[in-house]
């Protein structure tokens, strides 16, 4: 596996190759339930559907499918959020989550973008390790091995 993490002053983001097709990819990315361990309320794959995912105390958003291209592309807006542990609950709220999805020698490349997520914001440090577990860890596992990992916290 090769993988990479940035977090810029524009957003964070991480990458990696997997062996599988961009349908696998794709179809693991969608099925936010099998990798996004907390409870997750609502429709996920298809534009306009509509989810919140809960973690408490510590997280609560709700997330509006913006973009939804098969194999390709799948794009969340948060329009909701609440994060128990920075001063402004809301920093999750006008981001947007963004998954590109393209074939590349030897496989798929999955890139995950927290739009709005920059090292400015309060979240950034515990965020971008949260979502290095689920992205880099649970989904990459649900991609290669057909199942998420449990959440470490």
């Amino acid at each position: 596996m090769t993988t990479s993490e940035t977090g810029t002053a524009r957003d964070y983001s991480t990458s990696y190759v997997v062996e599988q097709s961009p349908e696998e990819v794709f179809a693991a990315v969608v099925d936010v339930r099998a990798w996004w361990t907390g409870e997750i309320e609502g429709q996920t794959d298809r534009v306009g559907a509509e989810f919140t995912y809960r973690h408490p105390p510590q997280h609560c958003s709700r997330q509006r499918v913006t973009e939804f291209e098969p194999g390709r592309r799948v794009v969340w807006r948060v329009t909701d959020s609440h994060l128990s542990f920075v001063s402004e609950p809301a920093e999750w709220t006008g981001s947007e989550v963004v998954f590109d999805i393209a074939p590349v020698p030897g496989g798929t490349e999955l890139r995950f973008t927290h739009v709005g997520l920059v090292p400015d914001v309060e979240c950034f440090g515990a965020c971008s390790t949260a979502w290095l577990h689920y992205v880099n860890g649970s989904l990459h596992s649900l991609i290669t091995e057909g199942h998420g990992l449990p959440d470490p916290w």
